[in-house]
């Protein structure tokens, strides 16, 4: 059986942490930064986790991660 693909949207988007954790960036970072609150900006900057709703979905993305 050939080997499964990792999809490569997802393989740009998330990281596995040490312990298994699925990290991701959050949005609305990318332009209309001037309405923004410069708080607001600060904590777009910082990675979150992955919801568990959506672990299962991601991890299928990257069978290999």
């Amino acid at each position: 059986m050939p080997k499964m693909k990792t999809h490569s949207g997802a393989k740009k988007r998330f990281k596995l942490t040490g312990s298994g954790k699925i990290v991701r960036r959050k949005g609305y970072k990318s332009h209309l930064l001037g309405k923004k609150s410069a708080t607001r900006k600060r904590r777009l900057r910082q990675a979150t986790l992955v919801s568990e709703t959506m672990v299962k979905k991601i991890k299928k993305l990257m069978p290999y991660a």
